[in-house]
């Protein structure tokens, strides 16, 4: 019988999460190659990205104006500015290295740490998130 401490995960949980790790790499990869913008938001137009719709049409930043320069913020180890930029911004950058290194540690090692870490995903924690994003926007403006 295998003990709770030495169960491991399947091949195609495995699999799942090296996707994950791939998909949060990539993100921090283009973040990584971005030249943040000083204004603290519009980083996203050098992917080739229209204006904001929502700044267009009322004049106020959206939900996740800031998000894209804080990630590139982020990526230059640059924390604090990234918070400054987008606060929720800063914090979903952690999030996502984070991603990256659970993804890839499950992945290679077939440990269960994944389960535990998706519960970050629950309902109930979606709702505080939520929240938080919420503020972030009353902060930028």
């Amino acid at each position: 019988m295998i003990s709770a401490t030495n169960a491991r995960v399947g091949r195609g949980e495995r699999f799942a999460w090296a996707l994950v790790s791939l998909a949060c790499l990539s993100v921090l990869i283009v973040a990584a190659g971005l030249k943040p913008s000083s204004s603290g938001a519009g980083t996203h137009k050098q992917l080739g990205l229209n204006e904001c719709g929502w700044v267009l049409a009322f004049g106020k930043p959206c939900f996740t104006c800031g998000m894209t320069t804080a990630f590139a913020h982020a990526a230059d180890g640059r924390l604090d500015r990234s918070f400054v930029a987008q606060p929720f911004g800063a914090l979903l950058s952690v999030g996502v290295a984070a991603g990256f290194w659970v993804g890839a540690f499950v992945a290679l090692t077939g440990s269960t740490v994944g389960r535990r870490c998706a519960g970050l995903l629950s309902p109930r924690l979606l709702w505080w998130y939520g929240g938080a994003l919420t503020a972030a926007w009353a902060y930028k403006l």
